[in-house]
């Protein structure tokens, strides 16, 4: 298989996030994914893509998120990159911590970390990237 791109703008609304799984869908056809790697795909993307929107832009219908995947035989490369003033990871509480285990928000960044193969933020932490390899 050749490298693939597929790219998807979405205002920063929560009604715009709402697209990205028939995105995910039309990748997994389009690619053959397995419903594994799709699942993941979806759940990891939906995440940035929601931190993107709430976070990064502020629920800023006049600014965008922007996503990009770019497939091939042997990963899965997405990033998401916002209009927002940036983030540091550093400054996350620690989903895990007993005072932040009944928290219903923070987990994210912990999940996004967790279930990638790799994860970076770039641009000041306005992108991120996160890395699924494929068997």
């Amino acid at each position: 298989m050749s490298r693939q791109i597929f790219r998807l703008k979405l205002k920063s609304t929560y009604e715009e996030s709402e697209k990205v799984p028939d995105f995910v869908d039309d990748i997994q056809k389009k690619c053959n994914l397995d419903d594994e790697l799709s699942g993941n795909l979806m759940l990891l993307l939906s995440e940035a893509v929601t931190n993107a929107i709430e976070h990064g832009n502020e629920l800023d219908p006049t600014k965008i998120a922007e996503v990009e995947i770019e497939i091939s035989d042997s990963k899965i490369v997405a990033t998401v990159k916002d209009e927002g003033i940036g983030f540091q990871p550093s400054e996350q509480d620690n989903p895990l911590a007993e005072e932040n285990l009944m928290k219903d928000r923070g987990r994210g960044v912990f999940l996004l970390k967790e279930l990638s193969d790799e994860m970076d933020y770039l641009e000041g932490g306005t992108r991120l990237r996160f890395v699924l390899k494929r068997d």
